[in-house]
């Protein structure tokens, strides 16, 4: 069960069970970059790659980005759009007017109920949301005082085995790169990523250290520090990155990254080739940013109609880049109760899920 895991778990972060292994494997990153796969170990850390990106186009003084129209610490909890723009509010009751929006949440955020929206969002974008999984991929890293382990070549990698799958059984060390680090690190993930998540640091680093001391003895030294992430928990994240599930389609990748009107939606869950990537976000918001360039200014706006939805209720209100269609030229309240009560029912019913599921006997 170990190697498993490592062959799929730790790569798409859900067990083969629920992947679509005809659409994740071969990889198409590691068929199109390489399958070397490396850590960002530049001081500067990981932001400095989004920060000179953005230097092309926002102002910036001794690399500190000043342009003011880049808004931070903005969480966005309500959007309301229509043929005229939209309207989009914040937490700190800050207001934002603008004729297009791009949405780059998560796929978390998207299926939470962090942002609201007025209309509601249609059943066929709700629906499609619910069709993907939002995967979730946690590195617990332990500094000790010093090294126990083995160190040198070969000996980057060790694995756990344990009865029940994804249970501590990754795991990685920084002490051939940086020696002296007495850092080593494990992967969890899916179930097990929920289940810790739940638990208080204290408690895992008891779980992590029966394990260590099973395999190099009892007499190992305590933790100094450790370090759990809350990607699931994080109301900002809602997961790590989007896996592809069984039964779902290139098509609805295309539903996914459609537009509602003047929302657009991009980020790495709407790229079939590399979603769960950070290159597979970027290149989704070039692509996203040239969709919405054709519409400002050659007027090809994409829509999504019945024909590409046959499943759709006819009744269903859209809203498009010329007017706002309503059922029979009213407004109809019961289709926004209806979207709402889907909503609720999917967020219920994968709450209930993840409860149970998280709320198992732990090994022991």
């Amino acid at each position: 069960m170990a190697i498993d895991y490592s062959y799929y778990d730790f790569e798409i972060a859900e067990p083969p069970r629920v992947t679509s292994l005809k659409n994740v494997l071969p990889n198409p990153t590691f068929v199109e970059y390489g399958d070397d796969e490396y850590f960002v170990c530049d001081k500067r850390g990981y932001s400095y790659i989004p920060k000179q990106l953005a230097k092309d186009f926002l102002k910036h003084e001794n690399e500190i980005i000043i342009d003011p129209r880049l808004q931070l610490q903005k969480v966005v909890r309500h959007i309301e759009y229509s043929a005229n723009g939209v309207r989009i509010e914040t937490e700190d009751n800050s207001t934002f007017y603008s004729k297009y929006a791009i949405l780059s949440v998560s796929l978390g955020v998207l299926k939470s109920r962090l942002i609201t929206y007025q209309p509601d969002l249609p059943y066929w974008k709700i629906k499609t949301f619910y069709q993907f999984d939002m995967s979730i991929y946690t590195k617990i890293f332990l500094k000790f005082p010093y090294t126990f382990w083995l160190t040198g070549p070969g000996t980057e990698f060790f694995l756990y085995t344990d009865d029940s799958r994804g249970y501590y059984t990754y795991w990685q060390h920084l002490e051939n790169e940086y020696p002296g680090s007495n850092i080593i690190f494990v992967t969890v993930t899916d179930d097990e990523s929920r289940r810790i998540e739940q638990q208080s640091d204290e408690e895992t680093k008891g779980e992590i250290m029966q394990v260590l001391r099973k395999l190099f003895g009892k007499d190992i030294p305590e933790p100094e520090n450790i370090l759990v992430p809350r990607w699931w928990k994080n109301r900002l994240h809602g997961g790590s990155y989007t896996n592809w599930p069984i039964g779902v389609s290139e098509a609805d990748f295309d539903r996914m990254k459609a537009p509602v009107g003047p929302l657009y939606f991009t980020g790495e869950h709407t790229s079939s080739n590399f979603n769960g990537y950070v290159h597979g976000a970027y290149l989704a918001g070039i692509a996203t940013a040239e969709t919405l360039v054709d519409c400002i200014k050659y007027k090809k706006c994409k829509e999504i109609t019945s024909n590409d939805l046959p499943w759709m209720n006819p009744n269903t209100t859209q809203v498009t880049n010329k007017t706002e269609q309503t059922c029979n030229g009213v407004c109809c309240k019961a289709i926004q109760q209806e979207r709402e009560s889907l909503r609720s029912f999917y967020i219920d019913t994968i709450d209930s899920l993840q409860h149970a599921l998280t709320n198992k006997c732990k090994p022991s």
